[in-house]
């Protein structure tokens, strides 16, 4: 395996400018593999402007190239082309922004793009995701967190790592809240997905996969889940390798 991938929980904590708290590992991810651009994919962010995706699209592109800028990065994004897969092909580094996972799944379906994403990843292509953009390297969207706001024309994702990612894994349930916790909703898609292996990222954390090693990076432990089993905590700093 030759991918490169770096997979965030969160782009942003409480009372901290964007993408401040990963700033420093996607400036040494990108480095380590000499990127100048990146092109960006911005098809969760559907509500960052309510009068047109497109113009949602400007607003999310604006915000992540200005700290990309501030890294030293170029940045354009598949929103501003009419042939996406073709910009994709020529990418030197793919970042797939949060948002919402069905609208951004559902958008890499129909441009063509999650397979030209899958392809060039798979050759080695720097991928970076935050958030939706993590949850898609896994094979499918379901471990999403998300508001099903849109059909996709299927669930299947880009499948760059064999287990699924939970997004922002949340520990406690809120005070009055009658609903399930975070575990109890894994634990029923592990009901019916027996065989598949689920990582709760929590906020402050990513993983950095290069080829056959991944490693549990940033300042939480992660639970690991797998059905009839109970989970298991990782600290951060884990060789989680053992999971491709």
């Amino acid at each position: 395996m030759s991918q490169k991938l770096l997979l965030i929980s969160n782009s942003t904590m409480v009372g901290e400018p964007y993408l401040e708290w990963p700033k420093k590992y996607i400036a040494d991810f990108l480095q380590a593999h000499g990127i100048k651009k990146i092109t960006f994919v911005p098809y969760a962010g559907v509500g960052l402007n309510t009068e047109s995706l497109t113009k949602s699209y400007d607003v999310y592109l604006e915000r992540v190239a200005g700290v990309m800028e501030s890294l030293g990065f170029e940045t354009e994004s598949v929103h501003q082309t009419n042939n996406p897969v073709m910009m994709i092909e020529q990418a030197e580094a793919i970042a797939v922004g949060g948002g919402n996972t069905f609208h951004l799944v559902a958008e890499m379906h129909r441009t063509g793009i999650m397979n030209a994403i899958k392809m060039k990843a798979e050759k080695g292509t720097p991928y970076m995701g935050w958030s939706a953009g993590s949850n898609v390297a896994c094979p499918t969207l379901m471990t999403t967190n998300d508001m099903p706001i849109v059909q996709p024309a299927s669930f299947s994702c880009l499948n760059l790592i064999p287990f699924q990612i939970n997004p922002h894994y949340l520990d406690a349930n809120p005070e009055g809240h009658g609903g399930e916790t975070r575990q109890q909703r894994i634990e029923e898609f592990l009901v019916v997905n027996k065989k598949t292996t689920v990582l709760g990222l929590r906020e402050a954390s990513l993983l950095l996969v290069d080829g056959n090693t991944i490693k549990l990076m940033g300042s939480r432990p992660a639970r690991l889940f797998n059905f009839g089993k109970e989970p298991v905590e990782y600290p951060e700093g884990s060789d989680l390798s053992f999971l491709l």
